[in-house]
């Protein structure tokens, strides 16, 4: 039985031819199972200690099977349960190499890069690569890429790439930053905004993320540098962390949802409450409209008239109420 079965093949053909002759001495089963008789007869003796056949005395003993399942049964249960033994035993030693290879090889979990032009190159790479979903926590000051100058953006987009982004109030009031995140939102970029932002990410496919090691606020420690990380806890806790910001954050609507019914509103309307909502000041949203703060005034007096309300604060909730944003 070197395969491990608990017949042989040649056991089983021999057990089974006397099954059919319910009784046979070794010659007459070596007759018709055209063995020689000394071949017959040592199958029969194993056949015998297997506890599969019984042998009645005589001058040319005779040999009877037996029922298998009595005499295989509990062969089968020790194999099995040795089975379940060594599966188990298997599954300690994985788990004992899992662990400590997640600690001899942590540095295949986390890759550290540094400098700006390192940065904006990989970020470039990971873009190029993706194929499902980009996201981005967008903070003011950027570090190695301004939003202009993400022109990979578009491909990505362009391949049916999701392009997910909250930016920082910080951010949207900086000149010329507006234009580049409509632009964005002109190509298919979901874009919102929060007042502000805990870190730097941007994630890529949901299996790599990268998020600076330094601090804004420690610039004089030297270039700035990033981390790499893969798939594990850390990436997870990123991924839960954007979620969580991205469902508190305001979207910035430049075109109406098709879904919904827009009473009326034209394109910079949306784009106003988007960034009232957000709390960006009169002052800031009149720079990026390029219109006057009166003007913005004026806007937000109609807004609210059509909305019903007289304040800012109900303005936004019927905004929201409404589905304007």
């Amino acid at each position: 039985m070197q395969d491990g079965s608990l017949l042989d093949a040649r056991e089983e053909q021999t057990y089974r031819l006397l099954v059919g002759l319910s009784a046979a001495r070794a010659a007459e089963l070596a007759e018709v199972a055209e063995l020689a008789p000394h071949e017959a007869a040592e199958v029969l003796q194993r056949l015998q200690a297997k506890g599969l056949v019984t042998v009645q005395p005589a001058d040319e003993p005779v040999f009877r099977p037996l029922p298998p399942d009595v005499a295989l049964g509990t062969t089968l249960l020790r194999r099995q349960e040795s089975l379940e033994a060594a599966r188990k035993t298997v599954a300690a030693l994985s788990e004992e190499f899992r662990a400590s290879a997640s600690r001899r090889d942590a540095h295949h979990l986390v890759e550290v890069i540094v400098g700006a032009t390192t940065l904006r190159e990989r970020l470039r790479d990971l873009q190029n690569a993706a194929r499902e979903e980009i996201l981005w926590f967008c903070r003011a000051n950027p570090m190695a890429m301004k939003g202009a100058e993400n022109t990979e953006e578009y491909g990505a987009l362009s391949r049916g790439v999701r392009y997910r982004a909250i930016y920082e109030r910080a951010l949207v009031e900086t000149p010329g930053e507006l234009d580049s995140i409509a632009e964005g939102v002109s190509w298919g970029e979901e874009a919102r905004v929060l007042p502000t932002l805990p870190v730097r990410i941007a994630i890529v496919d949901r299996s790599t993320a990268i998020c600076p090691l330094v601090r804004d606020d420690e610039p004089e420690l030297g270039e700035p540098s990033a981390a790499i990380i893969s798939r594990g806890q850390l990436l997870d806790a990123l991924l839960a962390l954007f979620e969580s910001y991205w469902e508190a954050a305001t979207p910035v609507r430049l075109q109406p949802d098709q879904t919904q019914t827009v009473d009326g509103l034209d394109d910079s309307e949306r784009l106003l409450l988007s960034l009232l909502v957000a709390g960006v000041p009169d002052k800031s949203i009149a720079t990026q409209l390029g219109i006057s703060r009166r003007t913005v005034q004026r806007r937000l007096d109609r807004l609210m008239a059509m909305a019903g309300v007289d304040t800012r604060t109900g303005l936004s909730f019927q905004a929201a109420k409404r589905n304007w944003l």
